[in-house]
């Protein structure tokens, strides 16, 4: 176990998620000081000549990481939401209803750290019509949790929460046009959004989205406290970390974060029938095999495989 590990993998308060962003040239003195310093790489991103590394170190070594960056002419930002994957969800895929707010709340949520999801719902359409479907629900459930975004009219917003979220059990913040006094089923509701023609680019629209990431970030603490009481058997990034050295395949995954970290687990972007015995099989250095210690269980995101690790309760241990 890596020093600190054990605090990690209860509450996240020993390490901080931070992202590096700058040119590719050295980017691998970052990667080898995240290792020197018992840290973990999340997920690194080029694109050309710039590139971003997630990744989470000692809170008190972001002193040592800020300097090279500043070497290499870069930057090093806290991203509150990563190592987490957020679902956003719109009534329907047309232009009714996908246009800008939702696409520019999933990249805002990825700016700040997390992997995003777009889902568009095949029957949410209308205010007394609209439902959805166990597929729908089960995949929205695989994340650790999802935001809803509705439209300008706040009676349509208030039966839709109460019929499409009745069966969604990872937490919800909500967002809509219209300021809504009375209380909702979700964690958190966001006014000022709703059916925009344009990006959201003024500035008070930018504040909008920071309240949105604020939402969220403390949605996620408070479920990052309640997984403390009961730690899980192992980290998610140590899992990550040995799933990624032992099975060659998952380094040459061409999709985007091909082994996505949530809280609670990893989606690794491979085919389940293939290779879920090979990822079962994954051992760590005490000798105890991935399978033994987590749920592994094909994804509705593609046939990929969702590895969900056991609490410490119920596995007797922590790695």
């Amino acid at each position: 176990m890596r020093a600190g590990e054990e605090e990690l993998a209860g509450c996240g308060s020993m390490f901080e998620p931070v992202m590096f962003e700058g040119g590719v040239h050295k980017h691998q003195l970052i990667i080898e000081l995240v290792e020197d310093l018992g840290g973990y790489v999340l997920e690194t991103n080029v694109m050309q000549t710039e590139i971003n590394i997630l990744m989470l170190i000692p809170e008190e070594d972001i002193p040592h990481m800020e300097q090279l960056a500043k070497k290499l002419l870069g930057k090093i930002t806290v991203a509150p939401l990563a190592g987490t994957e957020i679902a956003v969800v719109a009534p329907s895929l047309s232009s009714q209803h996908l246009p800008h707010p939702s696409c520019d709340i999933a990249e805002f949520m990825r700016r700040q750290g997390a992997n995003t999801n777009l889902i568009g719902l095949s029957r949410g359409v209308g205010k007394r019509v609209a439902v959805m479907n166990s597929y729908e629900r089960e995949l929205i459930n695989e994340h650790d949790l999802a935001i809803f975004v509705f439209g300008n009219f706040r009676a349509c917003i208030q039966e839709k929460v109460s019929k499409l979220l009745s069966q969604i059990k990872v937490p919800v913040v909500a967002v809509g046009g219209p300021r809504i006094d009375e209380e909702l089923p979700v964690e958190a509701y966001i006014d000022g959004f709703g059916r925009i023609a344009h990006r959201l680019r003024r500035k008070e629209e930018i504040t909008q989205l920071e309240r949105v990431v604020g939402a969220v970030s403390r949605v996620l603490r408070r479920r990052r406290e309640e997984m403390a009481s009961d730690p899980l058997t192992v980290f998610p990034a140590r899992a990550r970390f040995e799933i990624y050295s032992q099975i060659e395949e998952a380094r040459n995954i061409l999709s985007p974060a091909p082994l996505t970290l949530q809280l609670d687990g990893i989606r690794v972007k491979l085919p389940y029938d293939e290779f879920a015995d090979r990822i079962r099989a994954v051992r760590f250095e005490e000798g105890i095999s991935l399978g033994e210690i987590a749920h592994i269980r094909r994804s509705k995101m593609k046939g990929y495989v969702l590895v969900k690790i056991k609490p410490s309760s119920e596995t007797g241990m922590m790695l």
